[in-house]
């Protein structure tokens, strides 16, 4: 069959990876990476134009949502559940723990990155709790990574 009709992708590496790019949107892949281990984690991030969805496809995942304005005062934490859509609307600071097994489907406006998205580093107190929460809710998956 002509890959004009169908396309098939997957991605197996580490990271998070663009699979498509079409008009306005993308649609990647997110799998481990040693920058997601919970004890690693050092800011959170949030995109100023664009909401971000999230599928979990395998593995475990929790997505941590900073909530405050400019400066996050406190993390709500998110296990995600696989199939389910999380999105992330505009203007929310989040970042995801990922397990090692686990993979995400994105889907964001193709343009989102740096020039359209703000970082905020985690005070220590936001980061142990990130941490203790990790750990606490997939004790088999952080216990020793942390």
């Amino acid at each position: 069959m002509s890959e004009n009709l169908l396309e098939i992708l997957e991605f197996k590496g580490i990271g998070y990876k663009p699979l498509i790019d079409f008009a306005s949107w993308r649609v990647a892949i997110l799998r481990y990476i040693d920058e997601l281990i919970p004890n690693r984690i050092e800011r959170l991030e949030r995109h100023v134009e664009t909401d971000e969805v999230f599928v979990l496809l395998a593995g475990r995942a929790i997505i941590f949502i900073g909530e405050g304005g400019s400066q996050p005062a406190s993390l709500s934490a998110h296990v995600m559940e696989q199939g389910k859509l999380y999105n992330v609307r505009r203007n929310t600071w989040h970042v995801a723990v990922l397990s090692f097994d686990a993979s995400i489907l994105l889907v964001e406006n193709q343009d989102t990155g740096p020039a359209n998205t703000e970082y905020n580093n985690l005070s220590a107190e936001l980061r142990q709790a990130l941490v203790d929460f990790s750990v606490r809710e997939q004790p088999d998956c952080w216990n020793n990574l942390v």
